[in-house]
């Protein structure tokens, strides 16, 4: 099985070392990416390929940010000889706006319900479109892939869906615990939400506020493209205001990776 990765960030990255490990043959272009992607890449033993090598690939996934998600597939467009696979975060008009450009019409909506971060390349990622089933070979190689709708655009819709709220809960969070190690209760608020919302609220908040401050760029892109998917169905209200806690904390610079999160939190001007 040949795959090819059209980005190579952190959740090409976590597939790639699996379906390298099962035996698939990898494939991206690190043409202009950064010295430590190509140290990675090259690390795991990715094939470093021109984009046309790539989109001649078995499967091709396309793992880039949302706001170049439609630019990939219109480069790919009539090169592609295999599966494209869109698992980007983006709106179901987005993602079908994208796959058009597919020319061979062998395409795929994926989407990933889970932290990469977290589960590793074990994440649950669900696939629909009438190919979905060429996507779901790559669970011979170790993936978890299932299928959910018949439809392009059915698994991006659950993915905004599911993101809605959890981005939501996100910046919420945020601005609670900002409020509250201002005024000095933190560890308080915490300990009061842990006793209310389960043992794992602690471990699980603390994870949210250094994944804001280390991805609130993307978020907001995320956000954007939900606030699309909404207002095809309703007015929104609430990702406004989701959209403008991470374009704020997006301008900052924050030490995402400090081990503990109230350095994040005195950092915040």
């Amino acid at each position: 099985m040949r795959v090819g990765f059209i980005g190579f960030g952190e959740v090409a990255h976590t597939l790639a070392a699996r379906l390298i490990q099962e035996g698939a043959e990898v494939f991206t272009s690190l043409e202009g990416r950064s010295p430590g992607t190509m140290r990675r890449a090259r690390e795991l033993g990715v094939t470093d390929s021109e984009p046309e090598e790539v989109y001649s690939a078995d499967i091709i996934i396309s793992a880039v940010t949302p706001a170049s998600a439609v630019d990939a597939a219109r480069m790919a467009g009539a090169h592609v000889r295999g599966t494209y696979v869109d698992v980007n975060n983006i709106a179901p008009l987005t993602v079908k706006r994208a796959l058009s450009y597919i020319e061979n019409g062998r395409v795929v909506d994926a989407a990933i319900m889970g932290s990469v971060r977290r589960k590793g390349a074990d994440v649950r990622i669900i696939a629909s479109g009438e190919h979905a089933g060429d996507f779901m070979a790559l669970n011979d190689y170790g993936l978890n892939i299932e299928l959910r709708g018949s439809r392009v655009g059915d698994a991006s819709a659950l993915k905004m869906l599911r993101s809605s709220y959890t981005k939501g809960v996100s910046a919420l969070l945020w601005e609670t615990l900002l409020a509250a190690y201002r005024m000095g209760l933190e560890e308080d608020v915490l300990e009061v939400l842990e006793y209310t919302e389960g043992d794992d609220f602690r471990k699980s908040s603390i994870s949210r506020i250094k994944s804001s401050a280390g991805h609130a760029e993307r978020r907001y892109e995320e956000i954007h493209e939900i606030e699309k998917m909404l207002s095809t169905v309703m007015d929104p209200v609430m990702t406004g205001c989701i959209m403008k806690v991470f374009k704020k904390i997006s301008s900052m610079e924050l030490p995402h990776e400090s081990e503990d999160y109230r350095d994040i939190l005195e950092a915040v001007r």
